[in-house]
């Protein structure tokens, strides 16, 4: 019997041998990314600053995949430019880039240092902008090739005392967009994935006791926090052929947040 299931079915997606380079391979989504693009077959490129990313690496290499680690700091134009050189060497054109490499801070705008400010944008946006580039030339050449850009909710609305998380990811979404004007006549896709709530490494302390993981859960229409594995499989319909006639657009996975905001507002006779 045929898989129906999006992260074995690799008919499907049609992703088997496609050549898919992760940024922030290393971190919570991008871990997640990587394991579920190579279930699919794919032939990975992974990109990370953090050591993580060569065990990673080694890991699904012994679980039978294709894949290749490679350090690399995406704010860096020359880095980012020599890691689309070496990827184009040990696994052929890129036919799918997944940007994930981002960083988050705490702190208000009004009081973020100069650096500091430079150095979110340059990672979270700037690092999305080189690898587009290195890896999209790639695609535009060959005239065939998908862009997908984990942006966030919180490029939609304010997410305040984060710095300027809410800003970049807003930059990525409109980038990802500008892309898609772009490189449609040339045949590449360009889309993003916007997750809310979603725990990884990098969100861990929002959940220090059952009863804020309770409070956070109810927020959510489909009573759950979302993991990784939920951003990777839309991900993946994203870079297949299976949406090849979807580009420009930006799937919010958030279990219905978005939609339930009304919620929050009191209206007597209304309320369940």
């Amino acid at each position: 019997m045929t898989s129906t299931d999006p992260k074995t079915d690799t008919g499907w997606l049609g992703l088997h041998g496609k050549v898919v380079t992760i940024t922030g391979a290393a971190g919570g989504i991008g871990e997640a990314m990587a394991r579920a693009f190579a279930t699919a077959g794919a032939r990975l490129a992974l990109l990370d600053v953090a050591p993580g990313v060569e065990a990673l690496a080694a890991d699904l290499r012994r679980a039978g995949a294709d894949a290749v680690a490679l350090s690399c700091d995406v704010g860096d134009a020359a880095g980012v430019d020599d890691a689309a050189s070496r990827v184009l060497q040990a696994l052929g054109p890129c036919d799918v880039l997944v940007n994930t490499a981002a960083i988050l801070r705490p702190g208000d705008l009004i009081d973020l240092p100069a650096d500091a400010w430079n150095r979110m944008l340059a990672i979270n946006l700037g690092g999305y902008f080189l690898c587009a580039q290195a890896f999209g030339r790639q695609m535009r050449t060959r005239g065939k090739g998908a862009l997908v850009h984990v942006a966030s909710t919180a490029g939609m609305l304010p997410q305040p005392h984060s710095s300027a998380y809410s800003i970049t990811k807003a930059g990525i979404s409109m980038m990802s967009r500008v892309l898609a004007a772009e490189l449609g006549p040339a045949g590449n896709r360009s889309n993003g994935g916007s997750p809310g709530m979603v725990r990884t490494p990098m969100s861990e302390a929002f959940y220090p006791d059952a009863d804020l993981l309770a409070r956070r859960e109810r927020a959510v229409p489909l009573r759950r926090i979302g993991m990784p594995d939920d951003i990777a499989v839309v991900a993946m319909y994203l870079a297949s052929e299976r949406a090849g006639y979807v580009t420009g657009q930006d799937i919010v996975v958030d279990g219905g947040v978005m939609t339930a905001l009304a919620t929050l507002i009191p209206r007597p006779g209304y309320e369940r």
